[in-house]
């Protein structure tokens, strides 16, 4: 026997077998929750303007202190030594990951108004947020200098995505509009839309729709966006779950991921599994883990918890989860068997 022999095989998520291992409570609502990429903390925002760092050897909550209103966007270098944040505030936050106290090593208004999301390149170069002011930009992830001003979108832009070649960044409005540009000169390359992803509802004149949460698959074929769909009541909460898979190359839908009991809410988060299918985060009247994979409309598994989600995040091992809910804790996932 060859001694490659003896290697244990890597352990396989098993969606189907989804279960809570830990719940850190808080004092207050959560907003957004991220894993480092070295799978030591989840960092949390709150609404008490905080972002919380947890340990997850132990549970035990760091405070990052600086932004003035929420914080919903949270991402991190690739080697996992730097953390970025953006907050309602439209400010864009510097941290080193592991510092003991955390205080901000860079502070700067990147928006005028709120900041909803922003994203880390693969190569851990550049920073992309996007918001209300319906613009993209963006940043030097070594000093903050602004790279890009992208222009274009004529509503809120709800969320930015870097495609795994590093050459490319995707943006989505408010509407569903996706604006891929051009990182070496910052031209918009095409626009596309997800039509099921909107709706302009005439009886309370609200629109709604846009990519709540966004991701590439891993080979950048695919990129999927998070949302809602058949709205027929836009205040009322009525309304379904959806994820809108598109082709990359041709900007077409070519898949409208559902819920089997057309689950009311919206897709907060959204992750690729290493492993080939789709996780969502639906955060209607509770948090609802949904796996789809990118060829079937319905989910192959879910699980649900009786809070209500407001974000999402795979850890990078792909056997854990971290959900930040409404009722002021976040719920550690173990995506295998229970072990006796």
């Amino acid at each position: 026997m060859k001694f490659e022999d003896l290697t244990p095989d890597p352990i396989k998520a098993d969606p189907s077998k989804t279960h809570v291992v830990a719940t850190w409570k808080y004092e207050r609502p959560l907003t957004a929750c991220r894993f480092d990429p070295l799978g030591r903390y989840v960092f949390v925002g709150a609404e008490d303007y905080t972002v919380q760092r947890c340990d997850l050897k132990d549970g035990k909550l760091t405070p990052l202190l600086g932004h003035e209103s929420w914080c919903r966007a949270i991402g991190f270098s690739p080697d996992g030594k730097s953390t970025f944040t953006g907050g309602y505030d439209g400010r864009l936050l510097w941290w080193q990951t592991d510092a003991d106290p955390p205080t901000p090593l860079r502070a700067i208004t990147a928006h005028n108004g709120w900041i909803r999301a922003l994203a880390v390149s693969p190569d851990g170069q550049l920073i992309a947020t996007c918001g209300n002011d319906h613009l993209v930009k963006v940043w030097n992830a070594a000093d903050g200098q602004a790279m890009h001003t992208l222009t274009g979108h004529e509503s809120h832009v709800y969320n930015v995505a870097f495609h795994p070649d590093n050459k490319s960044l995707v943006s989505c409005d408010h509407r569903a509009i996706f604006r891929h540009w051009n990182l070496a000169d910052g031209k918009e390359v095409r626009t596309f839309s997800a039509p099921a992803l909107y709706k302009y509802d005439d009886k309370f004149r609200a629109h709604i729709g846009g990519a709540r949460s966004l991701a590439f698959s891993g080979d950048g074929k695919l990129l999927a966006a998070g949302g809602t769909t058949n709205v027929t009541n836009a205040l009322g909460g009525i309304l379904e779950c959806a994820v809108a898979s598109i082709d990359w190359d041709s900007g077409k839908l070519k898949v409208l991921h559902l819920t089997k009991e057309k689950n009311r809410g919206t897709i907060w988060g959204l992750a690729w599994h290493p492993e080939g299918y789709w996780i969502g985060m639906s955060g209607g009247r509770n948090a609802l883990l949904v796996f789809w994979k990118p060829d079937q409309a319905e989910e192959f598994a879910k699980f649900a918890m009786p809070e209500i989600g407001r974000d999402f995040a795979l850890h990078p091992d792909g056997l854990q989860a971290a959900v930040a809910m409404a009722e002021s804790q976040v719920r550690i996932c173990r995506l295998t068997a229970k072990t006796s």
